[in-house]
């Protein structure tokens, strides 16, 4: 069971933006709340440590703030702000305490690797925090005063398209990089 609610988890945080603006369109915010706690439900179930399930709590309680204190709808479309907030702390965690989650992730593949591999590897692991900055800045702005159509482009299509482009690039720079560490 569990494989499917990680599936599930997955699409429904794909899929939030167009369910969230589709909901907002015929529904009244409030009536949304309870598709951000299964979400979030799911979140806590699907996690395997404790300090993700602290983090997923953490959202739920400051989501939970925002629509009390600024409405329902400024709550579920702070959803985003706070995921990119959540790998920000996961990614420059693990620059504080290595290995970074980065170099956990390669050496699934590559368990060898230099030192050359590391600092290349510890620099990707910056260059993610840095883009999840940006990314929740810029889903602020969208939350707080773009219109629903245009947090929706962002959140649902422009962000994902973003992480592809940079995950796809870097992973080509990091072909090269692990094949010059073998010559």
């Amino acid at each position: 069971m569990k494989p499917f609610l990680k599936v599930f988890a997955i699409v429904l945080t794909i899929a939030y933006p167009f369910i969230i603006y589709f909901g907002l369109l015929h529904f009244q915010a409030s009536s949304l709340i309870p598709l951000l706690l299964l979400l979030l439900g799911l979140r806590w179930f699907g996690s395997q440590k404790n300090s993700e399930r602290y983090l997923v709590m953490a959202i739920a309680i400051i989501l939970a703030m925002i629509s009390l204190a600024l409405g329902s709808q400024l709550g579920l479309k702070f959803y985003p702000v706070l995921v990119n907030f959540g790998f920000l702390v996961l990614f420059a965690g693990s620059l504080l305490f290595p290995p970074s989650i980065v170099e956990r992730m390669v050496r699934i593949r590559d368990p060898d690797l230099s030192p050359r591999a590391i600092i290349y590897i510890r620099k990707v692991t910056w260059l993610w925090s840095v883009f999840f900055v940006i990314n929740g800045s810029i889903a602020t702005v969208t939350a707080l005063w773009a219109s629903n159509e245009v947090w929706t482009l962002y959140n649902g299509f422009i962000a994902y398209l973003l992480i592809g482009l940079l995950a796809g690039g870097e992973w080509l720079v990091r072909q090269r990089v692990m094949r010059d560490q073998q010559n």
